[in-house]
């Protein structure tokens, strides 16, 4: 990796988070609530840690190996499950994930940015005016809407491929089925055990 690669992505990741913060009006007193936390993430395949430090007025991003309120370590395959909370037990079992401190600095911060909604109608107008950026604004809502629209399609498609068609994974018929059938093998086991040990005894 070249050596002034890291400072360059913190020094981007920086302006753009200033430029975002400046447009959304509701940003700064949800900021003032993690100011002063710091939260370390580090990749398993970029052998730098990113450094978040939040201050009164700016998220600030930097590199190194000092202590902070939380670390937070793992894979760019467990990346996007972290969004999802119901998945942290299982990463973390399956050694995907290491939290080390205190796990709500990690939830304010995913909160801060999950609810950061900068103005771009507001932002546009000022370079292609008030008709314009409106329009481009709905214009981008509508692509959202229908990307988020596929993406939940495509999701719940690969999902019924897996049951369905490649038996990847059991529906919840057969799984209900599958539980039966092993309480009862279980229930049968009991009463063989019961059985041999009063023939033993006799």
């Amino acid at each position: 990796m070249l050596p002034l690669l890291p400072q360059l992505v913190c020094a981007l990741a920086e302006k753009a988070i200033v430029k975002l913060i400046a447009m959304d009006p509701q940003a700064m007193p949800r900021l003032s609530r993690i100011a002063g936390k710091q939260l370390s993430f580090r990749l398993r395949e970029w052998p730098t840690t990113l450094v978040l430090s939040a201050t009164a007025e700016a998220i600030l991003f930097n590199q190194h190996d000092e202590s902070v309120d939380c670390a937070i370590q793992t894979d760019i395959a467990s990346l996007r499950l972290l969004r999802d909370p119901s998945q942290l037990t299982r990463l973390i079992k399956a050694d995907a994930l290491q939290i080390d401190g205190d796990i709500q600095v990690a939830q304010q911060f995913s909160s801060f940015f999950a609810q950061l909604n900068p103005d771009w109608q507001e932002a546009l107008s000022g370079y292609i005016g008030d008709g314009a950026a409106h329009k481009l604004a709905l214009s981008l809502k509508q692509l959202q809407h229908y990307i988020s629209a596929k993406s939940s399609a495509v999701q719940q498609m690969s999902i019924e491929l897996a049951q369905d068609e490649l038996k990847l994974s059991p529906v919840p018929v057969e799984m209900a089925e599958f539980s039966d059938a092993v309480s009862k093998l279980s229930a049968r086991v009991d009463v063989l055990q019961q059985q041999l040990q009063k023939f033993q005894e006799s």
